[in-house]
């Protein structure tokens, strides 16, 4: 039976033609894909090789500064602990505190700016270094002056305490030395002996009774023996003083004049006597007195030497007689 349709007939060469074709297209997309998500991997890979190296040297950047930071302020506190140094010590290193004041200036410059770059660092970094090497010189300068000065303490102690010593050594000498010089002083002091006391009438010829007549009495004389062993040789005065019976210092018409005692203060003397000793000698003193007018009573004679009384007697008026 025959075929009497008017549809094309297909054969299968042409349908295997396209589809061969179809897969030729297909596989070309897949490599052209796959050579393109490669590129983007590849240009990816390079992209973050190249942000984490930036990152990694601002890391590093970041890293350096915040040590010179650490350093610097580590500088710095050694700076601060050396302000209780004494001022003479901060005038002897005054030039070095100027050098490091500038260094601190500029190192703070560059640790203050935000965008540092890795050179200024460098530069940062050596301004450290130096600046502690100064540091170090300075507090190896402070540990010698302190310790200088603590010798110059210690010897000034020393010197201090020696001087006490010393002090009270010559003290205690001096107060020996004044024990001694008061024992000598009393110790040379003169005594008084054979003390005469002889009243006077005065003729017109000039002749001299003794008399115990207190209306024909002149004059008093006064006589007496002196002595001290160790007494040195040279000039002394005594003071002899000349009590009336009315309990009065008599004056002498010639003289007239106080002096001091050692234990009754104050006193007038009648007489002032020089007198010139020579050691382990006796020296005999004479003198008289001439008052105005004798009276009645008992006369007192009191000698003082050095300001001890060292003699004294007495002798008494009478209406009238003669005695001796």
């Amino acid at each position: 039976m025959s075929n009497t349709s008017n549809m094309p007939v297909s054969t299968p060469e042409i349908t295997v033609a396209k589809k061969n074709y179809k897969n030729a297209i297909i596989a070309g997309l897949s490599v052209a894909l796959v050579a393109v998500g490669g590129y983007l991997v590849y240009q990816k890979n390079q992209t973050d090789g190249t942000i984490s190296q930036q990152q990694e040297q601002l890391s590093a950047i970041s890293t350096e500064k915040s040590e010179l930071q650490s350093s610097f302020d580590a500088s710095l506190a050694r700076l601060d602990s050396m302000e209780t140094i004494t001022s003479n010590l901060q005038t002897e290193l005054k030039d070095k505190n100027s050098e490091i004041a500038k260094a601190k200036k500029e190192i703070r410059t560059i640790l203050n700016k935000k965008d540092a770059t890795a050179a200024e660092l460098s530069k940062a970094k050596k301004l450290i270094a130096s600046l502690n090497s100064k540091i170090t010189g300075m507090e190896e300068e402070i540990a010698r002056l302190t310790k200088d000065n603590q010798l110059l303490a210690e010897e000034k102690q020393n010197l201090i305490n020696e001087n006490g010593r010393i002090n009270q050594e010559l003290a205690s000498t001096k107060d020996a030395n004044q024990q001694l010089e008061k024992k000598v002083d009393v110790a040379s002091t003169l005594h008084a002996s054979n003390i005469n006391i002889t009243p006077l009438n005065v003729k017109k010829s000039g002749k001299e009774i003794q008399s115990s007549n207190a209306r024909k009495v002149d004059k008093m004389k006064v006589s007496f023996d002196v002595n001290n062993r160790i007494i040195q040789p040279g000039t002394t005065e005594l003071y002899v003083l000349v009590i009336g019976p009315d309990g009065q210092p008599v004056k002498a018409q010639s003289e007239n004049g106080t002096f001091n005692t050692r234990e009754e203060g104050t006193k007038t003397y009648t007489a002032k006597v020089p007198v010139e000793l020579e050691t382990s000698k006796t020296k005999n003193v004479g003198f008289s007195f001439e008052p105005s007018k004798f009276q009645q009573g008992e006369y007192k004679i009191q000698i003082y030497q050095n300001g001890f009384l060292i003699g004294q007697g007495t002798r008494s008026l009478k209406k009238g007689g003669i005695f001796g």
